[in-house]
């Protein structure tokens, strides 16, 4: 791809905001607006520093600051290209679903198993039920417009809602379970990474041993009941969780 013309950065140097931070945002902003789209080569850090009368140190930190984020990339022969950001999702209680949809990220579904069986010893133990009890086993592929994201594993006691394959395509989970009257209320959840399997690679178009983030979660609703039983692997490279600590 050629390089097109950088729209317009607005740099004010009597603001207390580093300069080198002031360029990342903005270009961070014209990479989200899609001003500036998937593949798009940037100039070398001499023109650019040159036509914004800036000094290279500072170009290449903002750069660097991007490409640290995931939105740039620094290829041999290529030069800096901005590639498709990652989801950056909250550590709380949502749906994957909803994220995508509210930043504008076309959620879509591929639904990969769905089944309905006698609940085993060990996933009656996870749901808090009777062993032998109807349970959904649910396995789906998420995409965040056309690019494959996450692959999701879920479980939940059958009693809780009425599910079909078909309306897990078109909404996401959490979204079923409100309309049925579950109020999601707290979560115990763990986060991890990992090597992708074979079969993860394939479904997720990633070189097999690609890195995974994994999270593990059940969840609970306001009477203190074991909503489900979730086990998601995300693709490291379009994807990281937030946190916010505070003392």
């Amino acid at each position: 791809m050629t390089t097109p013309p950088l729209p317009p950065l607005a740099v004010d140097r009597t603001s207390p905001v580093p300069l080198y931070f002031q360029v990342a945002q903005e270009l961070e902003r014209h990479i989200s607006d899609g001003a500036l789209p998937a593949g798009t080569r940037l100039e070398n850090e001499v023109l650019l520093a040159d036509r914004l009368g800036l000094s290279r140190p500072t170009v290449r930190r903002a750069i660097a600051y991007l490409v640290d984020r995931g939105l740039l990339v620094r290829r041999r022969g290529v030069g800096t290209q901005v590639v498709t950001p990652r989801v950056r999702r909250p550590v709380e209680l949502s749906s994957l679903y909803d994220d995508l949809e509210h930043t504008g990220r076309r959620p879509r579904t591929e639904v990969l198993g769905f089944r309905v069986e006698p609940a085993s010893d060990t996933v009656a133990a996870d749901l808090e039920i009777a062993p032998g009890d109807e349970v959904y086993l649910l396995e789906r592929l998420r995409y965040a417009g056309d690019e494959p994201l996450a692959l999701m594993r879920n479980t939940l006691p059958r009693s809780l809602v009425d599910l079909s394959a078909a309306a897990l395509t078109e909404h996401g989970l959490y979204r079923l379970l409100r309309a049925s009257g579950v109020v999601l209320k707290v979560a115990s959840q763990s986060i991890g990474a990992r090597a992708a399997t074979a079969a993860e690679s394939r479904a997720l178009g990633d070189p097999r041993g690609a890195p995974l983030l994994t999270m593990d979660r059940t969840v609970y609703d306001d009477t203190g009941r074991v909503v489900e039983s979730a086990t998601h692997v995300y693709r490291a490279s379009h994807y990281t969780f937030e946190l916010t600590l505070t003392t």
